[in-house]
């Protein structure tokens, strides 16, 4: 870096010449003209979301036909938990807790045709 900031060469070139990828010199750069230093940033993780999986559980014992989006409604309202359908969608499955029936698959399990004769899966 110190090369190029004394105008020694570009920084391709330079990279080729002190045998490093144009890429990790552009990126070194890149990071020092973002936060004056070349040393690599330590990894800071964004907050974490604590969901207390024991309310979780009463919610959906309590009303077992809880939608996601519901179930997300209440927790915000009874334990100002803010929180993604996505994460419940893992939580929910982590507890054990099972889908409602579909009422578009068989008892076979398998899917109803449609009017067309199309499949939505290779399964059949």
């Amino acid at each position: 870096m110190e090369a190029h900031d004394l105008g020694k060469g570009t920084l391709a070139g330079l990279a080729h010449q002190f045998g490093v990828s144009a890429a990790w010199a552009r990126k070194i750069s890149g990071a020092r003209k973002r936060t004056g230093s070349m040393e690599r940033q330590p990894y800071v993780p964004g907050p974490k979301v604590r969901v207390d999986r024991n309310l979780v559980r009463g919610l959906l014992e309590k009303n077992a036909d809880l939608y996601l989006h519901e179930l997300q409604a209440e927790l915000k309202t009874t334990a100002g938990i803010q929180v993604s359908v996505p994460h419940l969608w893992k939580i929910v499955g982590e507890l054990g807790f099972k889908l409602k029936k579909s009422h578009s698959t068989r008892p076979n399990g398998r899917q109803k045709s449609t009017g067309s004769g199309a499949r939505f899966s290779s399964n059949n």
